[in-house]
């Protein structure tokens, strides 16, 4: 038996011991299948206006490395000690915007913190009721899933008049959809988000005409969004 056969056989020994091999691999498909479930429902019922899609792509890495991690340390007070030192040097600096995307982040680590603590079981009872209650509340609101459609855009209006009704007329008077999801009122004027939908590219170049003879100082910036519920 040489050197590689030696150290390979010590390490598959010592992590058997630590965590039998059927456990670990359960433990990971089940913590993939509650990520990828969060994933799923994230996106469908989620009301943020940024890309959730996208946004969602996180969870899984999220719940894996939460579970990596846990299961590493779990089995050495060493180890548990020196992780926290090695967090506490690190930044994360990642702008998280909306509180809904923050809840999302601790369901997923949620859910990898019960992989990495052999507590299978206990993580899938307590997601199907966190998500069963989520699903409810979504209903209650009459929020509506999502589905996929076209023409829905993100429409970012900053100018220095502050009337919000003049404004919203010149939207609504040329788009099918107008809803004003977010309004920044400042010492110079305002910042105004709409979530709408156009038909034809007429209405929003009739869109552009009429807010740029209202304000000819206004900033304007239209974004497709396919991830907006309407």
């Amino acid at each position: 038996m040489n050197v590689l056969e030696q150290l390979q056989e010590k390490y598959i020994q010592e992590f058997t011991q630590n965590v039998p091999l059927d456990e670990f691999l359960i433990n990971i498909l089940i913590t993939a299948l509650l990520a990828s479930a969060l994933r799923w429902f994230y996106i469908r019922y989620g009301s943020t206006v940024t890309n959730r899609r996208r946004f969602a792509t996180n969870f899984l890495p999220l719940a894996l490395g939460t579970l990596l991690i846990i299961m590493i340390v779990k089995s050495s007070i060493a180890l548990s000690l020196g992780l926290v030192g090695a967090l506490s040097i690190v930044r994360y600096r990642a702008a998280i915007k909306d509180p809904e995307e923050l809840t999302f982040l601790f369901i997923a680590i949620g859910v990898g913190l019960a992989g990495g603590a052999n507590q299978p079981f206990l993580g899938v009872v307590a997601f199907a009721l966190i998500i069963g209650l989520l699903y409810l509340s979504a209903r209650l609101s009459g929020r509506r899933p999502w589905v996929q459609t076209e023409n829905k855009l993100l429409i970012h209006i900053q100018t220095e008049d502050k009337d919000l009704e003049r404004l919203s007329k010149l939207l609504t008077d040329q788009l099918p959809y107008v809803e004003l999801r977010r309004m920044d009122v400042h010492e110079k004027g305002m910042e105004l988000t709409f979530m709408c939908k156009a038909d034809q590219l007429s209405q929003l170049a009739a869109v552009k005409n009429s807010l740029t003879q209202y304000d000819p100082q206004i900033r304007l910036s239209i974004i497709e969004q396919p991830d907006l519920v309407i």
